[in-house]
């Protein structure tokens, strides 16, 4: 299925690079992660994973530029592994009550409603939507307070953490919703502007 938010841009066809290796690494410590927080209740090496995940996410996009190691598939790889950590997070800290459903409701109903642009998307063919800054600020928003929520856990640092993390995570899930609106408002005008596929497919123009 489409990201709407991810973009592709043209890179190489490669596949063993630096940033891919770190990207595959970030997929693969999140059931560690689960295993972490959910199983051993090791608050404080699910957030050794969290900070990680979340300085290897900054690290591959540096070094793609730095390396010359930009490709297709981690194109998909790095935002791949964002949508999930955004989901799978928040229901592990429904789990241990570190935050309510009905905020993780949001968040998770936010990204399904959005996937629900990508077949909207693809009949005007238009594979995905201009990325807007304010989805990353969201993205941003929403991975720094995650680690910060889970800091509030561990006593010696929970006093000044746990309000960080909240701070976060209100303006995450505010830029979050109000990026939502922009990218359904890009696709309803996709929508009434483009001619669906197969009517440019029929039109006299294509005959010619």
């Amino acid at each position: 299925m489409t990201d709407p938010e991810a973009a592709p841009t043209p890179a190489p066809d490669r596949i063993v690079t630096v940033p891919n290796a770190l990207s595959v690494l970030r997929l693969v410590l999140i059931p560690v992660f689960l295993w972490l927080l959910l199983v051993e209740k090791a608050d404080g090496w699910a957030f050794a994973v969290l900070i990680f995940s979340g300085v290897s996410d900054w690290l591959d996009g540096k070094l793609a530029r730095l390396l010359d190691q930009s490709s297709r598939i981690g194109a998909l790889l790095d935002p791949a592994a964002d949508r999930l950590y955004i989901v799978i997070i928040p229901l592990a800290f429904g789990v241990r009550e570190f935050i309510p459903w009905w905020l993780i409701g949001i968040i998770i109903g936010r990204d399904v409603l959005l996937f629900a642009t990508a077949p909207l998307l693809r009949s005007r063919g238009v594979l995905a939507l201009p990325v807007l800054y304010i989805g990353k600020a969201a993205t941003f928003a929403l991975m720094s307070a995650f680690p910060w929520l889970l800091a509030g856990q561990l006593d010696p640092v929970s006093g000044f953490a746990y309000p960080i993390g909240w701070a976060f995570m209100i303006w995450g899930v505010g830029l979050y919703l109000w990026s939502f609106v922009l990218y359904w408002y890009q696709t309803i005008l996709v929508m009434r502007h483009m001619p669906s596929r197969r009517q440019a497919d029929t039109s006299p123009d294509s005959r010619v």
